[in-house]
Order: structure tokens, then sequence, then C-alpha cells
């Protein structure tokens, strides 16, 4: 047994610690031990040096202590609370303890396993607030300068080629290894095809000193708040990464563990709070990349020759589903365009936010854009009256540009954009029409109607709340309705109408907006 096993069957101790402790349970990972002490949890880093990881000194382990503690109270302050000297002997320590340091500890407040949210299906709330979280994280961060190195070529792209040179370092199977080549030519690929968007990402502030590992398995619902921890501290190159490589593990991991409704809303929420819909062109190519991460964990667990044959037929199953998703993200998916037609009160909203849960939409919503093209808060109140303020006919015009601008951005980058306005003019309608045109793709209009009555009711109770973006009052519907175009004859063969009156079929919807389904009619 090693000094270091010594000292940490020595804190398995109740009376190693100054609080009450009527057991300890001890968990351990490749890199560190957790002792769970009564009200609190004590990780000690082990003495290692991995290369990308250096514990080897306890002047490391110690500096490495104290940099976990600071990066990880940025999302979790109050289970971080402080990095504590082990004092005593090897056998008999004392956390806290007076005379000569043995070690050093991170002090955390704990929380159960079942808190995780690996042991929870994520709801439409926990969705939204981990987005909001993750994306006002990502705007208070630091970005990295031009002098660093961060977020260049080779420190993108070398964790990348590590993932395939370990897993063919622990993997002997040649079925397993062939899988590997496509994928790895497909890295180097996409790299070199987005050179041009990734460098402009890095120019833009995009590179910044994230968490690091945004997975499942390091988010917690603790009660009733959320906890987000375990950030990386040892490797700063892990950290330092471009905010839409951070999203994409989340969103990946969501999507593996079958939460795709789950992933879709959050994806969705984060885009609309941090405007960063350029970062779809990146998206699928780090989605690859953090499940090959994870397919190499799997890996080096299967080239350990002390793992059970059941834990290893577990491993081999992760190793191939992590490999499967990571194929998929490579391939191409039917892409289209829709648009909505409808005043306001017709329920364009709420009928976008249910179809992008169940479909992979992306959702584009005039009243958020209009106010980010003004510098607004998304629920700022202006009291701009009608062709006033932000909604003179010209920002009217600068803020249909940059949705169809949007739009093409998002085609561009493999998925659907759901846009959502109130399209009542064909003049600005048209230019979309043609958009899809140029794409190759398909487009459709949901023609979204309402009894007039039934619309003043919601808007009035819309105003009357405060809650919503949209600054449309009864007078703005009114205006709305009185120079509402209807659609042309070539546009009603792209339109699906939607009576609103009603909650709309949404399963009859998905089914008609599914890309590939061949049809395109609402059965009555």
């Amino acid at each position: 047994m090693t000094r270091f096993d010594r000292l940490i069957a020595g804190m398995q101790d109740p009376r190693a610690y100054p609080h009450p402790v009527d057991r300890v349970e001890h968990l351990e990972t490749h890199i560190s031990h957790v002792l769970l002490a009564g009200d609190y949890a004590y990780k000690l880093k082990k003495p290692l040096d991995l290369g990308f990881l250096d514990y080897s000194t306890r002047e490391k382990r110690r500096f490495c202590c104290d940099e976990e503690l600071r990066l990880n109270r940025r999302l979790a302050p109050k289970f971080y609370l402080a990095v504590v000297p082990i004092a005593g002997s090897i056998e008999r320590p004392r956390v806290g303890g007076e005379g000569e340091v043995i070690e050093y500890a991170v002090k955390m407040r704990r929380f159960g396993q079942d808190d995780l949210l690996t042991r929870l299906s994520i709801s439409r709330s926990l969705a939204d607030c981990i987005a909001e979280r993750l994306a006002d994280f990502h705007a208070t961060v630091p970005a990295t300068d031009d002098a660093s190195e961060y977020g260049t070529h080779s420190a993108l792209i070398g964790p990348m080629l590590e993932n395939f040179e370990q897993i063919r370092a622990h993997l002997s199977d040649e079925k397993m290894l062939a899988r590997l080549q496509p994928l790895e030519i497909w890295t180097r690929a996409r790299r070199d095809a987005l050179w041009h968007v990734l460098d402009r990402r890095r120019r833009e502030g995009r590179i910044r000193e994230c968490h690091g590992d945004m997975h499942r398995g390091n988010i917690a619902l603790v009660d009733g708040g959320l906890v987000i921890f375990d950030g990386i501290e040892f490797n700063p190159e892990l950290r330092w990464i471009d905010t839409m490589s951070e999203l994409a593990f989340l969103v990946m991991d969501l999507e593996e563990a079958g939460e795709a409704d789950g992933a879709r809303r959050l994806l969705n929420r984060y885009l609309e709070l941090s405007g960063d819909y350029a970062g779809l062109l990146v998206l699928d190519f780090y989605k690859v990349y953090r499940a090959m991460v994870r397919a190499k964990v799997t890996a080096i667990r299967l080239g350990q020759e002390d793992v059970e044959p059941g834990e290893a037929a577990r491993d081999r199953e992760d190793f191939e589903r992590y490999v499967a998703l990571a194929e998929g993200y490579t391939k191409g998916k039917p892409k289209g365009l829709i648009i909505t037609h409808g005043v306001s009160g017709t329920g364009k909203s709420r009928l976008a936010m249910e179809l992008r849960e169940r479909l992979p939409l992306i959702h584009i919503r005039s009243d958020l854009e209009r106010k980010r093209l003004f510098g607004l808060p998304v629920q700022a109140r202006t009291g701009s009256g009608i062709q006033a303020g932000i909604y003179t006919p010209e920002a009217g015009d600068r803020t249909y540009r940059r949705l169809q601008e949007l739009a093409s951005l998002v085609l561009d980058a493999g998925y659907s954009p759901f846009v959502d306005a109130t399209f009542l003019k064909m003049s600005r309608r048209a230019p979309f029409l043609g958009l899809a045109t140029q794409k190759g793709c398909p487009c459709i209009i949901l023609d979204l109607a309402a009894s007039s009555n039934l619309l003043r009711e919601r808007v009035g109770r819309r105003q009357a709340k405060g809650t919503d973006p949209s600054e449309a009052d009864l007078r703005v519907l009114e205006a709305q309705l009185a120079s509402d175009e209807p659609l042309a004859q070539a546009e009603r063969s792209l339109a699906i109408g939607v009576d609103s009156n009603r909650p709309p079929k949404l399963e009859e919807l998905v089914r008609v907006l599914a890309w590939d389904s061949g049809h395109r009619e609402m059965q009555e």
C-alpha cells in the first residue's frame, strides 16, 4: 500500500474530521478520491502525471485545488467551500488540523447521487434553467486574447485527433477500429472546411474560459436549485474552448440519453438568449468531437486487464453507441424552411415553442431579433407607438433582413429554421420563398387565424402580464387586421392552415412538417 493509499484509508475514520461524522463513504475516480463525511465532501487529487494532467507533487495538487475552487465557484458558489489542509499523520490524518501539512483537499457541500441529472428526466423548466445559466455564464467569463494559443488551429484539432490515437492504443478489435478512420477523415476535412468560421469565432471572442466538462453527470438539481460542478481545473486547454463546444457536449449527452426533446429545447433557448446562431455552423463538428471523447473513455476501460466480463460487455455497447452517434452527426439530414403568417395573438410563438421540441427546428423570433438589433434586453418595453421607435417601417425592413440572414445561416448549417413573425405583407414573404428556392429546400407557410374577439382577448391578457417580448397592444392588433395581405394563390400551395381558435393538432403538424414525410396536407 502506497503512502497516499494509507492516507485515504486513514481519512475513512470519522475522527479525522472537525465536525460530526457517523461514517465516511469513499468514492474513487481515475484521478481523485472523494470522502463523503457528514454534510461535506472532501476531494483529494491522486499523485499522477498523465501528460494532460499533472498532480505529481503536493505543490501541484495544492495549485489545482485552488484552481478547482476558483473555477467552480463561478457556477456553484454555495457548494465549493474551501481548500483545506490535512495535517496529523498518514495513519491518523486531521482535516484542518494544526502542524505540518501532508496534503490538501477541496471541501464541498455534499448532495445526493439521486440529485444528478443522470438520474432525472430533463423537464422543460430545467432545460430552460440550464440554458439560461449557461448563456449568462458564457457572456460573463473572460475571452481569449490575440496573443493566446487557445482556439488556434493546433489547439483545436489536437484533442480531436488524440481521441482517435488513444482509442487505437486501447482497442484491438479490428471491426471496432475500422469505424474510426472515416470519422477521423471527416474530422480533418470539416476542420479545414470550417477553418475560416472557427478563426472568426476566435476573433469575435467565442473562445472563453468555460466549464470544460459540461455533461449530465456534472449537473445536479439540489433543493430545487441548479448546481453545475466539477469543471476542468487540471488543463486550461480543455476549458479555454469555443462556447459552442461546451454546449455541444451537453446537447450530445442529452441526445445519447434519449432526451432529444430536452436537448432541442435547451439548444433553442440558449440560441435565443445568446444570439449565437452562427455557432450552428460548427455545432455538429463539436458534437462529433464530444461523442468521441466519450467513446475514448469507454475504450480506455475496455483496454484494462481487470475489467469484469459483464462490465466489458456494457462498455462495448457504450463504445459502439457513441461511435454510432458520432457517425450520425456526420450525415446530412432533410431540412426546410418554415415561416408563419398571422397577426398578433394567433399563437405563432406558442406553436413554434411546441414544435421546436418535437422536430429539429431552430426557432427565430422576430420580437427577440428586433430588440437584439437595437441593443435592447428581451423583456425591454420601449413604449414605441405604431410606426414609431423600433417599429418604424425602416426598423421593420431591417428586422426582416436580419431574419432572412439568420434563416440562410441556419440552412447553411444543415438545420431547419422556423421564422416566427407576422409576415403580413407579400413583400415580406417573397424573399423567404426565394431563399428556399435558392437553397434547394422546401418551404412551408403556417397560416394561423383566429376570431377577432379571441385575438383581442389574448393580446390584452398578454399585455397585462407584461412578460412577453412582444409589445403589440390592441391598437397594433387593429392596425394589423386592417393591413394584412392574404396569401396569394402561389403561396397557398405552400401553406398549412392552422385554426388557432382551438389548440392545434400538434401530432398531425409534426407529421406533415417532417421534411421526408412525402405529404403536406393536414387531415381533417
